[in-house]
């Protein structure tokens, strides 16, 4: 994207803190490393820090034998030998509010240990979370982030049609047909659309459907006559800072669609839309809501629905160039999070519910622009699948 100091002091004065203060040792944050560019390969044996005021110039703190570890970025430099020196220069940066790659709900951003924290609060920094300056910096879409996802949001869907047109092949023809060979159908869909993911699609069928992270070897199971099939896929295009899309999608293997299974999904659907409405109405009344209360909206449908016991996961996550990113999750009872849908936030709504003998998760993607909330790829889902 192009790292530019004026980029990360405009989102230190938006959340009103004093600095940034970015920090790695033995590669363990590598945010840091992601937002400040740093080149690959380097030598992380000692602890470097910058420190972005909100006005004024970087300062670059590094070890005696690490000296150039962070001659890529602007700013004075000052070497460190000792512990004590080190003190000594992180002094120089007390009495101020620095936010740090901390959080004591959001864990996907809590990069810095225990220890160094308190050193730096030693030295009198103050730290406080920079959550919302990574969802500011890195968790907001601009306008070819929107198109990049967009596409990868519409290639899913049609990997989605082609993928259950071989399942109908499959169910009319009486071939067996194996959940490896559904999940390979999306894969050979995403390779010839210039599309890669970072871990295989979910091809789950009858009780496999409820293990949200459904994985296997090899061909995995034979699907059945009547089985639940839950398929989840996310990708992005392969070109640097391209931006995932995620959706999940069900159907039957069968003409029939039993009724318990017909009754939840539609119960399931009537939670995401309700989740959508809640969004969209909060900002037409000029309210940001916040992630985790869409989550806790969500969670209100599904428990007055009978499912409060069927609720295994949070109702959403944030999207970026990673498919579980660094914007705002949609959540409120796993990892809460209180930070706001900005313009830029790119999310998932995939409400689930999952009983012994089938699962069922519904997904779309979301994003907001111009204040308002909206569904990627042009497609959600309203009624099962059926061959």
């Amino acid at each position: 994207m192009g790292l530019t100091i004026e980029a990360l002091q405009e989102a230190i004065c938006q959340e009103n803190l004093d600095g940034w203060l970015f920090s790695s040792f033995r590669h363990r944050d590598r945010l840091s490393e992601e937002i400040l560019e740093l080149p690959e390969g380097l030598t992380n044996t000692r602890a470097w820090f910058y420190a972005v005021p909100a006005k004024g110039s970087p300062v670059k703190i590094v070890h005696a034998i690490e000296a150039s570890h962070l001659d890529t970025l602007p700013g004075e430099k000052q070497v460190y030998v000792s512990r004590e020196e080190l003190l000594v220069c992180l002094k120089a940066l007390a009495g101020r509010r620095w936010g740090v790659h901390i959080s004591d709900s959001i864990f996907a951003i809590s990069y810095l240990d225990a220890g160094t924290a308190a050193n730096l609060e030693r030295a009198g920094l103050t730290l406080c979370s920079a959550s919302a300056l990574v969802q500011r910096f890195k968790g907001l879409l601009n306008a070819d982030g929107i198109a990049s996802h967009e596409k990868a949001a519409r290639d899913l869907y049609a990997i989605v049609d082609e993928t259950w047109a071989l399942v109908k092949r499959s169910h009319e023809s009486g071939k067996i047909l194996f959940e490896g060979d559904m999940r390979n159908a999306m894969l050979r869909g995403m390779e010839k659309r210039g599309i890669a993911t970072d871990h295989p699609p979910i091809a789950a069928a009858g009780a496999h459907s409820g293990d949200p992270h459904f994985d296997f070897s090899g061909q995995g199971s034979a699907v059945r006559e009547g089985d639940l099939i839950q398929f989840d896929l996310w990708a992005k295009e392969k070109k640097d800072a391209s931006i995932y899309a995620d959706i999940s999608w069900l159907g039957v293997y069968g003409k029939t669609i039993p009724p318990d299974v017909e009754k939840a999904f539609q119960d399931l659907v009537s939670a995401r839309e309700g989740a959508y409405e809640f969004i969209r109405t909060e900002l037409e009344a000029g309210r940001r809501p916040t992630g985790a209360s869409v989550d806790a909206k969500t969670r209100e449908i599904l428990i007055k629905a009978g499912y409060e016991k069927a609720i295994r996961h949070r109702t959403g996550h944030g999207i970026d160039t990673e498919c579980h990113g660094s914007g705002v999750n949609i959540d409120s009872v796993e990892f809460p999070d209180t930070r706001l849908l900005l313009d830029g936030s790119c999310f998932s709504l995939e409400p689930g519910i999952y009983f012994d003998s089938f699962g069922l998760r519904t997904e779309i993607d979301v994003y907001i622009q111009d204040g308002k909330a909206v569904i990627s790829g042009g497609e959600r889902q309203f009624s099962l699948l059926s061959c």
